[in-house]
């Protein structure tokens, strides 16, 4: 028990913000290119989902990780790309509107931002945790999409918690998955 906890309490490796410095070398065009390029991976890493019904619904969760790299580039490319993802998903699959600003996306962009401000495994899940949660709970509640269907429909405390509870344990495999992608990208780079 006492591992876990300090394996939560451990810095995160370097990978992000080696990357970001990498990437802040690159002149405005370069990271507007990219942020573009990125954009329309998401796109269709998302439209997956509704354009191949089974196997898209596995390969949509890595719309997260284009958003999550383009996060490290900079604030301004990754709000960028972030709203060009949702204008060519509303031409090429509106379906996935109600899901790629609420969760997959939100996610890249949060961990994206918490690898630059956070330092710690657990400040990052917990931070991802809610903010995943409460984009969860905003089509969910808010405007009556049903995210995981009829079962947690209805607004109580228990429905809450089993949101968080999935919230959390997806950001925490993104976290891991985020290191283990980003090291590759880092190496491929050359950083």
């Amino acid at each position: 028990m006492r591992g876990d906890i300090v394996y939560f309490m451990k810095p995160i490796p370097s990978h992000p913000k080696d990357l970001h410095r990498f990437f802040m070398r690159w002149s405005g065009t370069q990271k507007l290119l990219f942020g573009a390029l990125m954009a329309a991976l998401a796109a269709i890493l998302q439209s997956a989902g509704g354009l191949l019904p089974g196997v898209g619904f596995l390969i949509s969760p890595f719309t997260t990780a284009p958003i999550l790299l383009v996060a490290l580039v900079s604030l301004r490319t990754s709000v960028l790309s972030y709203f060009l993802t949702i204008l060519l998903l509303l031409f090429i699959e509106p379906t996935e509107l109600f899901i790629f600003p609420f969760t997959t996306g939100l996610l890249g962009f949060g961990l994206g931002f918490a690898f630059h401000f956070l330092n710690r495994r657990l400040e990052i899940l917990i931070a991802n945790g809610v903010l995943l949660t409460i984009g969860i709970c905003i089509p969910l509640y808010g405007l009556g999409f049903p995210v995981f269907g009829p079962a947690l429909s209805s607004f109580n405390l228990s429905a809450l918690a089993i949101i968080f509870g999935f919230s959390f344990f997806y950001s925490l495999i993104w976290l891991e998955f985020s290191f283990y992608f980003l090291n590759k990208i880092k190496r491929i780079l050359g950083v």
